[in-house]
C-alpha cells in the first residue's frame, strides 16, 4: 500500500491558537502555550503518524506589525515556513471578528492550498462562528473547519481533510515521535512559558530564554531581560519568582535533571539584530 505524508504549516495572527491546536492534534507537548500573545517565537514541528500516513505540523509565530528587531525575525520565520510545504491552514479566531489582519495574512497564503481554521468554538456562539465562516469565504480555500483545539471538537474532521489532501511520500519521523525541537531549545522554551505564566504583563515579551550550559544532569539556562530594573522582577523577593519558574520547569524535564537558572541584561536586545541572532532568534 502506499505511503501518504504531507508538512503542513499553520499561521494566523497572534494568540488564534497555533500552538494549542498542534499538541492537540499531535498527543503531546510539542508548543509551549500562553494566553499572551506572540508567545511562538521559533518554527516548532509536531508529528502525527497513523497506518500508512504522517503529518507534521510546523507551527509558527503569530503574524502581526512589528515594531522591533525580534518581530521582524519573527514574522520572517512564520513566512519562511509558508515554503517547502504540502499544505497550509490559516487559522482564526472564532471569538474576535474576521478583520484586517486576518486579510493581510491570507494575502501571504496560496489560499487555492490552503485549509481555513476556525478555533476557538468552544468560546464562541453559534453566531459568531457563522458570522467567520461567512467572512472567511471569502478566501475560496479549500475547506472550511471550525474547531476547538481546548476539547477536541473538529479536530478528527481536520485531520481527515488533511489526510485526504496529502500525497504520496515515506514516513519522515519514526511512529514514537511527537515533536521535533532540538533538547536544548525545547529546555530554554520550558523556562520561558513559566516566566510568561508568573511574570507581569509587561515583562514577558522583554524576555529570552537560552540554554548555556548541558552537561546532564546540569542545566544552565540564561533569562536574559533588556534593563536592570526587570532583574528584580524575574528573581523575586528572595528569589521566590525564579524558584517557582525553575520548580514548574523542572517538573516537565526527564528525573534527576538539575536546573539552574541565572538572570541576565542584554540592554534593548529585542530592537538590535544582533542581539536577537545571538539569542537563537
Amino acid at each position: 500500500m502506499e505511503h501518504r505524508s504531507a508538512f503542513v504549516t499553520l499561521v494566523g495572527r497572534p494568540n488564534v491558537g497555533k500552538s494549542s491546536l498542534v499538541n492537540a492534534i499531535c498527543g503531546g507537548k510539542v508548543s509551549i502555550v500562553s494566553d499572551k500573545p506572540q508567545t511562538t517565537r521559533h518554527r516548532v514541528r509536531g508529528v502525527l503518524t497513523r497506518p500508512g500516513v504522517q503529518l507534521v505540523f510546523v507551527d509558527t509565530p503569530g503574524l502581526h506589525k512589528p515594531v522591533t528587531a525580534l518581530g521582524e525575525r519573527v514574522n520572517a520565520t512564520a513566512l519562511e515556513s509558508l515554503h517547502d510545504v504540502d499544505l497550509a491552514c490559516l487559522v482564526l479566531d472564532a471569538t474576535a471578528p474576521f478583520g484586517g489582519g486576518d486579510r493581510w495574512v491570507a494575502e501571504r497564503v496560496d489560499m487555492r492550498q490552503a485549509i481555513v481554521v476556525v478555533n476557538k468554538t468552544d468560546c464562541a456562539t453559534p453566531s459568531q462562528i457563522a458570522k467567520m465562516l461567512v467572512a472567511a469565504s471569502t478566501l475560496d480555500a479549500q475547506a472550511y473547519v471550525p474547531v476547538s483545539a481546548r476539547t477536541g471538537d473538529g479536530l478528527e474532521t481536520l485531520v481527515d481533510e488533511l489526510i485526504a489532501r496529502a500525497p504520496e511520500g515515506p514516513q519522515f519521523f519514526p511512529p514514537e515521535t511527537v515533536r521535533d525541537v532540538p533538547e536544548e531549545e525545547w529546555v530554554a522554551e520550558l523556562v520561558r512559558e513559566q516566566l510568561l505564566a508568573v511574570t507581569r504583563d509587561e515583562l514577558p515579551y522583554s524576555i529570552a530564554t537560552r540554554v548555556v550550559e548541558w552537561e546532564w544532569p546540569h542545566i544552565r539556562v540564561d533569562i536574559v531581560v533588556e534593563r536592570e530594573s526587570q532583574k528584580p522582577m524575574v528573581i523575586g523577593k528572595g528569589g521566590l519568582v525564579l524558584k517557582q519558574v525553575g520548580e514548574r520547569a523542572r517538573a516537565q524535564l526527564p528525573d534527576g535533571a538539575y536546573l539552574e537558572l541565572r538572570v541576565k541584561v542584554d540592554k534593548n536586545w529585542q530592537r538590535r539584530p544582533d542581539s536577537v541572532e545571538r539569542l537563537g532568534y
